[in-house]
């Protein structure tokens, strides 16, 4: 450190207290960045890295940005996953000793941003922490620092773990040191994580209120954690933190990441974008706040049957008071996102134009009220009776700030006249002045001759009479003092302008600072309602998604489900919301599905392409919609309450993981029949068709068995296996349905419609065809899929049509012991007695299909000996 100048020895000293960071050092206009961090940055933001005299024998890398401007730079660091510490002055540099003190001001990171492009109206910005007391014991606490929103829950494995941080989305997870070193990796490499570390620390005064009502020990922890490193980190005031809400992941609809991702609730597949989503599908809210709390009701569905009807009653009742609805919507137009502005205003970093905006938000308030008092729905009375529209603040507001003030809180011109009788006084030797100063510029226009003459200010030189070289000879007057000379004029200055200028700029300095002051005080008074203004904001949030609720089934003519106590499940011309709303002016194709007692497992077959998929997710869509309190697009639907809904559609690598395609689909089957119940939802999509033919027909058929046998969950499983469409004859609750498809011409024209029954066949190379694949390569397939239907035994064929076709059946067929043509049974040997005996002997329900084709084929290995 001594080889270094006094100010690098600084900057070394505070970097080594934030080494996970980018150090943004304030050097005058810039914030500068050396060593390493400079090296980095400079790449990172594509900026000029030059050098500088540290002390040392070698110059030291830097690079810097002018802190006007240094927002988008920040933000550009922060989108990569990295951390920014804002280190300033601290202390007058007239006033100090040697360097100029500095400290960091604000630590920035993914998971704390308040303001600019890294937060999304209509998304929250989460940061979590998890706190683990065991192996595979783990506390989830999280946190939206912009809307003060905090939560927590109990979690028994690292799945639940990653589930819940994927529907979060968090961007930074706060851990101890001594978290398993396999779930940090986790963390960062499967989830993407910013990883943060804090010690555990006990219970602080203003952080202890917020977690009183929490009575499990890890929760308490894990939001303590959290805390304490916002606290550490953000070094400012923290009021709009709200009390930490518990809850329990079996308390809502349980939909794992791969369905999510699956069904598209939030983002698609394929472009990870909103657009294609049911989010994108039902997203008619008008404000920020109640766009996010739309989204979190998607991820977490209800399974509390009563507040499901609430929520259906309240949409029905919006649905008809259609004039009254409009109104709400373009009272909502109005309110800003109250959320938000009240963490802005606990942050202190919130503008005068903020609170115009918090102000209007509130003006809407009573008109809100009244018109929900009119609607006749006991709910939506009941959330007009809870709404406060917190009058005195709003008169505050009304009477302290002019309706376009500036955007700077520092340069005055935003508090009204008459709100404050000193900053009146200030205001009117300021304006006098400037009255005054105009009427000089006419006065010694007329007292020189000189009709050009004009008097200009500057921050520099303040006020000045200016004079063009051109007009200098007219200019004879010993109260002209120089006072700069330009290229084509001179500035000059009067001992009665000198002595005007201090009073306005006396008043006009003092009448700024004063503003600000004010500003700040109001600002402080506004932070007493922010716990008002966060109910407030909830409130408003719920009517939104209500209302969006009502106007989407409106216009897309959706109707009221049916929730039903029995295990009935029957929609009437169902519909895929989305893709309904895709075709648009095209006429979708409904389809019908029951499941009940003797139809708890539907087996769907037919073509590719021809909708199966389509109306598996619909079903699924169906049921998630009526449990989040929106009406369904049906003609009719009575639906059971679903307290899972697991899927596996379509094909995906797990490239990071290192699993292949058929791997994370026998994870995902895995998944489902691991946590399934006969309250839940299962679709399954071509399971199996990653491996042999056998292997996953073998795979399907096993899978199939044991939901029916051990779960009885609603399963609707799809397959080209048309094998295992047999399975209905020995299985009872399973029945087969399929896509009807005609073949016109040699071509195959699909019609989308579910019909009773097993799918004729594949038309495999009909797809093709319709995906236009060179005519030659069509006409041999053709060749070569008559050869082997050639090559298939008559026998063997029937047989594949009216028995169960698995390698077991096979192998059952050629045990035959008896000469069929004979007219009686040829005599035993004890041979075959002991093996008749042994096969008498299996308990073949017991038995997977593997084991079974095992012991078939022990068994014909000893007749053929």
């Amino acid at each position: 450190m001594e080889q270094y100048t006094p100010m690098i020895r600084q900057y070394l000293a505070i970097k080594a207290q934030h080494e996970d960071a980018f150090l943004f050092f304030r050097l005058g206009d810039f914030y500068e960045m050396f060593f390493e961090d400079a090296t980095k940055a400079s790449q990172l933001l594509e900026i000029t890295l030059t050098s500088r005299d540290g002390g040392s024998s070698e110059r030291i890398p830097m690079c810097g940005v002018p802190y006007h401007s240094a927002a988008g730079y920040i933000e550009q660091l922060i989108e990569l996953g990295h951390k920014v510490a804002i280190c300033e002055q601290v202390e007058d540099p007239r006033q100090a000793k040697g360097v100029v003190k500095r400290e960091v001001v604000q630590l920035i990171t993914p998971g704390t941003v308040m303001e600019g492009k890294g937060l999304t109206d209509k998304e929250n910005n989460y940061i979590a922490s998890l706190f683990s007391e065991g192996e595979h014991t783990y506390s989830l606490a999280f946190c939206d620092l912009s809307t003060g929103e905090s939560r927590t829950t109990a979690l028994a494995s690292l799945d639940e773990v990653i589930n819940e941080l994927s529907t979060l989305r968090a961007k930074e997870a706060v851990i101890t040191q001594d978290l398993h070193e396999e779930v940090q990796k986790t963390l960062t490499e499967r989830m993407n994580l910013t990883l943060s570390y804090e010690e555990p620390a006990a219970e602080k005064g203003g952080f202890a209120a917020l977690t009183e009502n929490i009575t499990h020990s890890g929760m308490k922890q894990a939001a303590h954690l959290l805390f304490h490193y916002l606290h550490r980190t953000q070094k400012r005031s923290l009021t709009h933190l709200q009390p930490v809400v518990v809850y329990e992941v079996h308390q809502f609809m349980k939909i794992d990441l791969y369905s999510k991702r699956n069904l598209e609730l939030t983002e698609t597949i394929r472009s990870k974008n909103k657009k294609g989503s049911l989010l994108w599908l039902l997203d008619e809210t008008m404000t920020a706040m109640g766009g996010r709390m739309l989204k979190q009701w998607i991820d977490r569905p209800l399974i509390n049957r009563r507040h499901i009807n609430e929520r259906l009653s309240m949409v029905e009742t919006l649905i008809q008071a259609f004039f009254e609805r409009q109104e709400i919507r373009e009272m909502l137009k109005e309110v800003y996102d109250l959320e938000r502005l009240a963490g802005r205003v606990a942050f202190g970093n919130v503008n005068s134009r903020d609170l115009i905006q918090l102000k209007k938000s509130l003006q809407q308030i009573p008109m809100l009220k009244d018109l929900l008092l009119r609607i006749h729905n006991e709910e939506i009375q009941s959330l007009s009776r809870k709404m406060n529209p917190c009058e005195e603040l709003m008169d505050l507001l009304e009477q302290a700030f002019v309706e376009n003030p500036p955007l700077s809180v520092k340069e005055g011109g935003m508090i009204r006249d008459g709100f404050h009788a000193e900053l009146d006084e200030y205001r009117d030797a300021s304006r006098n002045g400037k009255d005054w100063i105009a009427n000089l510029q006419q006065e010694e226009r007329e007292r020189t001759g000189i009709k050009s003459l004009k008097i200009g200010y500057n921050r520099i030189f303040g006020y000045y009479i200016e004079i063009t070289k051109a007009n200098l000879h007219l200019l004879n007057d010993s109260r002209y003092e120089r006072k700069q000379t330009l290229a084509n004029c001179e500035r000059f200055i009067t001992p009665e302008l000198k002595e005007k200028e201090a009073l306005i700029l006396q008043a006009t300095e003092k009448m700024i600072d004063l503003e600000y002051e004010l500003f700040i005080d109001i600002r402080e008074q506004v932070k007493g309602f922010i716990p008002e203004l966060q109910e407030l904001s909830r409130l408003v949030s719920e009517l939104d998604v209500l209302q969006c609720f009502a106007e989407v089934s409106e216009k897309r003519k959706y109707t009221r489900p049916e929730l039903t106590d029995s295990r009935e499940l029957f929609i009437k011309d169902g519909r895929h919301p989305v893709v309904e709303k895709v075709m648009d002016s095209q006429e979708y194709v409904p389809n019908d599905c029951l499941m009940n007692k003797e139809r708890e497992m539907l087996l769907v077959t037919g073509p590719n392409m021809s909708g199966k998929s389509t109306y598996m997710r619909q079903v699924a869509l169906t049921a998630i919609m009526a449990q989040i309190g929106c009406f369904v697009p049906a003609a009719e639907a009575k639906l059971p309450v679903f307290d899972q809904v697991f899927t596996r559609i379509g094909a995906a690598d797990d490239l990071i993981s290192g699993q292949s395609t058929f791997m994370v689909e026998m994870l995902e089957a895995k998944n489902a029949i691991t946590h399934a119940t006969n309250q839940s939802l299962i679709l399954f999509d071509e399971i199996g068709r990653g491996t042999s033919t056998y292997d996953g027909m073998a795979l399907a058929q096993a899978i199939i068995e044991y939901i029916h046998e051990h779960i009885q969950a609603k399963t609707l499983f799809s397959t080209h296996y048309h094998e295992l469409t047999v399975l209905e004859e020995s299985l009872p609750q399973l029945k087969n349905v399929h896509v009807s498809a005609v073949e016109k011409n040699g071509r195959v024209v699909f019609l989308h419609k579910i019909k009773e029954g097993a799918a004729d066949k594949s038309y495999g190379i009909h797809v093709a065809q319709l995906a236009e694949l060179p005519s030659d390569l069509i006409e041999r397939a053709n060749e070569i899929l008559a050869e082997l239907e050639q090559k298939e035994k008559p026998d063997i064929q029937k047989r594949r049509e009216k028995e169960q076709p698995s390698a077991v059946a096979e192998a059952v067929g050629q045990l035959s012991f008896f000469n069929e043509s004979a007219a009686a049974p040829a005599p035993l040997s004890n041979k075959e007695k002991k093996i008749l005996d042994e096969l008498a002997s299996y308990d073949l329900l017991e038995m997977t299909p593997l084991d079974a084709m095992n012991a078939l084929y022990t068994l014909q290995k000893k007749v053929k000996k």
